[in-house]
């Protein structure tokens, strides 16, 4: 019985899309805390906040990528 390397591929979309979203998910909570606490760097605190969501983002598309090429890609 063999397994097709397009339902692990499958699998692997999925688990990117919830690890982009965990991610996300703590950076924001970091920056309401952070808020918060010291309300008047609020600049900082968003410009850090937005490069990090825009590292979480750029590894998860490319794993995404990765996903459906080996998917397509036989």
């Amino acid at each position: 019985m063999e397994i097709p390397i397009s339902l692990f591929s499958t699998v692997g979309v999925g688990l990117v899309t919830i690890g982009a979203g965990i991610g996300i998910g703590l950076i924001g909570a970091a920056a309401l805390n952070g808020l918060s606490r010291q309300p008047e760097i609020i600049k900082d605190i968003q410009k850090f906040m937005i490069l990090g969501i825009a590292f979480v983002e750029g590894v998860a598309f490319l794993a995404l990528v990765v996903c459906i090429l080996t998917i397509f890609l036989k």
